[in-house]
């Protein structure tokens, strides 16, 4: 049975653009952040629309893998894939990373904390993820998998290209479909959807990569935390393909 895969990303990182990338495979089931309730409430973190996040989803993180793992062994046709943020994977038997398809979705801390801090105003190195992306990664190779790393500036240069490697590398057929989506919120947009995810509802498909030249001086100390774990991640990312590679 093809075994569900386990996105493993930090926020602000296009892994939402990602999702609604594999939601137009035929043959694949997405399923938005599935431990975002269990993680406020251990966390206790003050996140936009906590309360209702809380409110609308099971907060037993345990749980939730639970019936999601039973859902994938039910329905063998479809390949379930699992939009998650590597923080939130806090208080849980992780056990069941043994049994998914592990990918990273990381980004490059100068494009993502001058984005998070306008929804997150007291980000620490912990909300970016990259630390803990660096940890799991590590403690999965040491068991034996083979993760894969996306970067997502790899990804917006050559996004054909980075997929179709990324496809074969977890056993899924690559479709031309996962391009391109309808410029429309996804039914299986996570309760969150309006606090973050309007400029993928304005898109149709991966935006053109655009390097960000100002970054806001205040931020400096917090990305001179996040830059070295970014950079034990992006050694092992996928690479775009460039003309006379």
């Amino acid at each position: 049975m093809p075994k569900p895969i386990c996105l493993w990303s930090g926020p602000r990182n296009v892994s939402t653009a990602l999702m609604y990338s594999f939601a137009q495979h035929s043959e694949v089931r997405v399923v938005d952040e599935p431990l975002y309730g269990h993680y406020l409430r251990v966390s206790g973190a003050d996140h936009p629309g906590r309360d209702d996040v809380i409110a609308g989803m099971n907060l037993d993180g345990n749980a939730v893998i639970t019936e999601l793992l039973e859902r994938a062994a039910k329905h063998p046709a479809t390949r379930l894939f699992l939009k998650n943020m590597a923080h939130h994977l806090v208080a849980l038997d992780v056990d069941f990373l043994n049994h998914v398809r592990n990918v990273f979705l990381v980004r490059d801390p100068r494009e993502i904390l001058p984005s998070l801090v306008v929804q997150l105003p007291h980000a620490t190195l912990t909300d970016t993820g990259l630390q803990r992306q660096w940890q799991l990664y590590g403690d999965l190779v040491a068991a034996g998998q083979q993760p894969v790393i996306l970067d997502s500036r790899e990804l917006l240069l050559d996004p054909e290209g980075v997929l179709q490697r990324l496809c074969e590398l977890i056993d899924l057929p690559f479709q031309s479909a996962m391009l391109h989506w309808p410029a429309a919120p996804l039914a299986e947009d996570g309760i969150w959807a309006p606090h973050w995810y309007h400029a993928v509802h304005l898109s149709t498909g991966f935006a053109a990569y655009e390097p960000k030249n100002e970054f806001p001086p205040e931020l400096e100390p917090l990305l001179a935390e996040c830059k070295p774990w970014y950079d034990k991640l992006f050694a092992y990312a996928l690479r775009a393909h460039r003309a006379g590679a």
